[in-house]
């Protein structure tokens, strides 16, 4: 079985594989181990905590729907008889959500209470609006994660919390407290767990060993600079453990406080950098060219684009303060792209004059520039195999270069799209 602790110290000195074999958001390990007294430590796809009061157990996220046999097992392997007598959810996030479903059942056959469930009241309205678009995340995840969110039937069947809250709450069970609080982060209803007199935060997805979530290009707003602020907040509280949402856990203090305050500069700079551009009416197009992150985080272990990516974040910034048009006039009103696609090609003076382009800027490394152009051919003309033959190509090419999950899982679904002959393979007609 995995050491957690050791993998964790790996993790920090920059030793761990987190873009392929370690990557906090996709490497799940078997097993579970009591990282310190009482806590006791899952990795799936995020991580799950359950913590030994000594008047019940409390456990602070709850993973995806395959997490919710081992947990429990885990869990009645290491403490037979206590029982779970409350959960914290994070957010509402599909991989945080479900561990509680076999002590709600073991509660109901022992004629006992189930657990409480506990999260920010903006919660139930986002389990809402998964069963109003539930094809949609099914496509959408999808193509994140290189088709296998395509072949999950997208769930409607949340356990809602018993107890939500909006800014602060604090819950006592046996001798410790866990101050709940709310901070907008990767979501508007994120909660993040203290538990002073262990010295203990559990940050949820606010920290994640990565580029923070902030951007992603197919989900609902994210909140760069109130997310920097929760985790100047959390720095300050000199905490001992940091149980972080997706990666390994961070030990000791003054680890701790540089990783929550590189991160928060990292969003603050790229949201500071954003809004002084929209502020001299620049369109989205030069603003995405001229923010860079911080050039002296770019080393950090845990602030690599694996994830998420930097372009991403700032058009985030940009929908939430600037709306969806993008500041180019001819957009506002365009005509439809597959008719712009064939003026363009006609121009060009056809479509296999086109595909010679894409090949040549190929050959030169302009994968970019490249996927541009293939666009417009398969655009202008669908059925072209040999339009679909260079788009596959080109957008397998772009994805083995890309280091963010979201990036890669997108160029490669469009090149396996066009391996279909399709420009979406998902898109119903």
């Amino acid at each position: 079985m995995t050491d957690f602790i050791e993998l964790a110290e790996r993790y920090w000195r920059g030793e761990a594989d987190l873009e392929r074999e370690h990557h906090p958001v996709q490497a799940s390990f078997e097993g579970a181990q009591e990282i310190a007294p009482g806590l006791l430590y899952f990795k799936g796809i995020a991580a799950i905590s359950v913590v030994d009061t000594g008047a019940g157990l409390v456990m602070l996220d709850a993973g995806t729907k395959r997490d919710a046999d081992r947990v429990f097992d885990a869990v009645r392997a290491w403490r037979p008889e206590a029982p779970l007598v409350a959960a914290v959810f994070s957010h509402h996030h599909l991989d945080h959500i479900w561990a509680t479903k076999r002590f709600d059942d073991e509660a109901a056959a022992r004629g006992r209470p189930r657990p409480v469930v506990y999260a920010h009241a903006l919660l139930p309205a986002h389990f809402d609006r998964y069963r109003k678009t539930q094809a949609w995340n099914r496509a959408i995840n999808g193509r994140q994660f290189l088709g296998r969110g395509a072949a999950m039937d997208w769930p409607v069947d949340y356990r809602y919390p018993d107890v939500t809250f909006e800014r602060e709450l604090i819950l006592k069970v046996g001798g410790l407290s866990f101050e709940l609080r709310h901070a907008r982060g990767e979501t508007d209803d994120h909660v993040w767990v203290r538990v002073p007199e262990r010295g203990w935060i559990f940050p949820g997805d606010l920290f994640i060993w990565a580029v923070p979530n902030a951007g992603n290009p197919q989900k609902v707003q994210r909140y760069c600079g109130e997310w920097g602020t929760a985790l100047r907040e959390m720095a300050g509280h000199d905490a001992q453990l940091l149980v972080c949402g997706h990666g390994m856990p961070i030990f000791g203090a003054a680890r701790i406080r540089e990783a929550l305050l590189d991160t928060a500069e990292y969003l603050e700079s790229i949201e500071s950098q954003t809004l002084a551009l929209m502020n001299r009416a620049l369109p989205l197009d030069e603003i995405l060219q001229r923010v860079q992150p911080p050039e002296h985080l770019a080393g950090r272990p845990y602030l690599q684009p694996i994830y998420d990516d930097p372009q991403f974040l700032v058009r985030n910034v940009w929908r939430r303060y600037g709306g969806w048009w993008e500041g180019e006039p001819d957009m506002l009103l365009p005509a439809p792209r597959a008719q712009q696609a064939r003026e363009w090609v006609a121009l060009a003076g056809g479509a296999a004059r086109v595909l010679e382009r894409v090949a040549a800027l190929e050959a030169a490394g302009d994968l970019r520039m490249a996927c541009h152009l293939v666009e417009m051919a398969c655009l202008a003309e669908p059925a072209s195999e040999a339009a679909h033959e260079a788009r596959a190509r080109v957008y397998a090419a772009r994805a083995a270069g890309e280091r963010a999950t979201m990036s890669r899982g997108i160029f490669n679904h469009t090149a396996a799209s066009s391996r279909e002959r399709r420009r979406d393979r998902l898109a119903e007609d």
